[in-house]
């Protein structure tokens, strides 16, 4: 087996433990601040963990959500959000709906840009509404957390660490518009690295490559979209110009829910950590039903 898809949740959280500041020697206070979906079921193996090594965590949620749940190992915090649980299962359905079609590329890209749109204007006015609750603020700031843990594909917990001045992990797949490179400093060169949905692999023609050169320019309108919001509000609570790549240049290590096995060779820096295995932490064998089910749909695709 690939030794990524063997990594433990011992070994996760080790890393976690290791890699950030001194005082995790002994038990210290977590603040994670999740990314809905998929992305949470990856990072509560991690707060499991760190649960299990006498490490107090404390997971900041806004109050409409669908998979962030309270449990036994970490405390919830949650915030009022500007919409509803209607407003917000419906935007979500049609983003994942996006990538389960069989589509030109080029229609898929527009759909997924279109959709992407509106998931992060959502969870903009999400960031907005956790950002200037003033008593919550103040209750974070006094409650000496150590740590963020968060996932920078929704900037919001990066922009909250970098107010309350407190050292963060950033816990991730990877992050649109390139921004995970540009916070780590790290080169990523046109030439074998392929673009996200370009569907290029690592060992592209002159053409490919002028494609994955291209690329990045049809995304600068959803960028700006997507993220300007957030350098907003962190130029407002920080009271100074600040754009979202020096927010995440803050961060103290990064954890990317991957490896070389699924994904391309590629330039990395000393504080990315590649945990491919994570998503695969909670696993079982589909049922009967399931798998005849599963079956069924992928006939009438094809």
């Amino acid at each position: 087996m690939a030794l990524g898809l063997q990594l433990r949740r011992q070994v996760l959280a080790g890393l976690l433990l290791c890699l950030c500041t001194g005082r995790w020697a002994e038990a210290g206070k977590v603040l994670v601040v999740p990314m809905e979906g998929s992305h949470w079921l990856s990072m509560r193996e991690a707060v499991r963990e760190l649960h299990a090594r006498g490490h107090q965590a404390v997971v900041l949620s806004p109050e409409v959500n669908v998979h962030i749940k309270a449990e036994d190992f970490f405390t919830t915090k949650t915030y009022a959000v500007p919409y509803t649980q209607d407003e917000f299962v419906s935007v979500m359905r049609s983003h994942i709906h996006v990538f389960f079609q069989r589509l030109h590329f080029l229609t898929m890209f527009w759909e997924a840009m279109a959709s992407l749109k509106n998931m992060s204007l959502l969870f903009a006015r999400s960031c907005e509404a956790l950002l200037y609750n003033k008593d919550l603020i103040r209750h974070l700031n006094a409650s000496s957390f150590d740590v963020v843990l968060t996932d920078p594909f929704n900037p919001c917990g990066a922009v909250l660490a970098k107010y309350l001045s407190i050292p963060t992990v950033f816990f991730l797949r990877s992050v649109l518009c390139g921004l995970d490179v540009e916070g780590t400093a790290c080169p990523n060169p046109f030439s074998y690295v392929p673009r996200l949905l370009t569907r290029n692999s690592d060992h592209m023609t002159f053409f490919q490559r002028v494609k994955n050169m291209l690329y990045p320019l049809s995304l600068k309108y959803i960028c700006w979209v997507s993220f300007t919001p957030y350098a907003r509000m962190a130029s407002e609570l920080l009271r100074r110009e600040v754009s979202l790549g020096e927010i995440l240049a803050s961060g103290s290590v990064w954890l990317f829910r991957g490896d070389f096995v699924m994904d391309y060779p590629r330039p990395i820096m000393p504080n990315m950590v590649f945990i491919g295995g994570i998503n695969c932490a909670n696993r079982k064998p589909l049922s009967q039903r399931e798998i005849i089910e599963n079956t069924s749909s992928e006939m009438e695709l094809c």
